[in-house]
């Protein structure tokens, strides 16, 4: 397991960032996440510490007999207890989107985690065991796929707290049902420069979904990222979930893509100024705070996606976008750093990662670009 676990924390892009997908101009990933607990067991905040170990123990056995087999969604999960973990590591998992902050945050908690890392187990968390799948761009039916892949698998060791008339029985009563939380990370720089972006706040929330920041509940939407989940998770099947939702995410890609023309088309100068401008701050700043920094680097993004700077594919900007956090900075520097130092190490790292790539091409890349890549309107966003 210690290679696995160093892998973890000094890869600073998993699966889910390198943004091959669809729509992934607009959709940075997909998440489908299912809530299970075990029957006869307290739920997590209520457990003992024995029983919370029986849980983990019950977990690991299925994961260790999946990989002596070599096969099966279990085979490839590797368990780390969160007390052996370091803060910085945990935190570093938070980062990564793998566990949650609560989460981060339990003495008796577990994950299980991919190597990929596209699928994660947090285990005691709220509920005994949360299943999630993180997928590049748009890809919520396959994210669901695997989920329930590994639902299934699961279920052969364990007896789900389930009900007839309720579902799958959860901690918080707003989750009981089928359990499911499906989430897409949308970038939307162009909706919030031409201030639509409370406007649509306000649609989300009348067709039962809730917009978060980068995150999730309590966070905010830095680097113009926001994260739009559903809230309804009884009543409805898992399929009409993704339905709602990916109709949802359609519309919020077409009006991205719309606010993205008309920026091309009424504020050229100003958008490439703005371009770079970021550009200039990330390859010569000496002192960066992690605000400026995700806020340039979505500038880049938008950029990149509009042909107006080259060079800067999505993996790239995503990595930059993910080792400029606090936790992984102070990882790769070895030891914990003042607000201060870490500022300066965010400067150097973003400057060495950024060296070797970027404006080969002028200017006119824009307006070769513009209707190309701008609208794109020949693609689908639906689920």
């Amino acid at each position: 397991m210690t290679g696995e676990r160093d892998d973890l924390f000094s890869r600073p892009i998993s699966y889910w960032m390198e943004g091959a997908g669809p729509d992934s101009d607009v959709v940075i990933s997909s998440r489908v996440r299912l809530a299970r607990n075990i029957a006869g067991l307290p739920f997590p905040h209520m457990l003992d510490r024995e029983q919370a170990e029986r849980v983990i123990g019950t977990v690991s056995d299925l994961i260790a007999s999946a990989a002596a087999r070599g096969d099966g969604p279990l085979a490839d999960l590797h368990l780390v207890r969160l007390h052996d973990l370091g803060s910085l590591q945990r935190q570093v998992l938070v980062e990564k989107h793998l566990i949650s902050p609560q989460h981060a945050r339990s003495p008796l908690g577990a994950a299980a985690i991919r190597t990929d890392q596209a699928v994660s187990l947090m285990i005691n968390e709220e509920d005994h065991l949360r299943i999630q799948v993180l997928m590049p761009a748009l890809q919520l039916e396959e994210a669901l796929a695997d989920a329930v892949a590994v639902d299934d698998a699961l279920e052969t060791g364990l007896s789900y707290a389930w009900d007839e008339r309720f579902g799958y029985l959860t901690a918080c009563p707003t989750n009981t049902g089928t359990a499911m939380r499906a989430s897409v990370m949308l970038h939307l720089p162009a909706l919030v420069m031409t201030n639509q972006a409370r406007r649509l706040a306000g649609l989300i929330g009348k067709l039962n979904c809730i917009v978060r920041g980068m995150y999730g509940e309590g966070s905010e939407a830095a680097g113009n990222i926001f994260q739009v989940s559903n809230q309804i998770t009884m009543g409805q099947s898992e399929s009409e979930v993704l339905t709602g939702l990916g109709s949802l995410t359609s519309r919020l890609i077409d009006e991205e893509r719309s606010a993205r023309r008309g920026l091309v088309g009424e504020m050229r100068p100003h958008l490439e100024d703005r371009v770079w401008r970021a550009w200039g701050v990330l390859t010569t700043a000496r002192v960066l705070s992690s605000r400026e920094a995700l806020q340039c680097v979505s500038d880049l993004k938008l950029g990149s996606d509009l042909g107006i700077i080259a060079g800067l594919d999505a993996p790239a900007l995503n990595s930059v976008m993910y080792m400029i956090r606090p936790a992984y900075l102070q990882i790769l520097s070895g030891h914990e750093l003042t607000p201060d130092e870490r500022d300066i190490r965010r400067a150097s790292l973003v400057r060495d990662q950024l060296a070797g790539r970027g404006p080969e091409a002028g200017d006119d890349r824009l307006s070769r670009a513009s209707g190309a890549q701008a609208g794109r309107p020949e693609q689908s966003g639906a689920a």
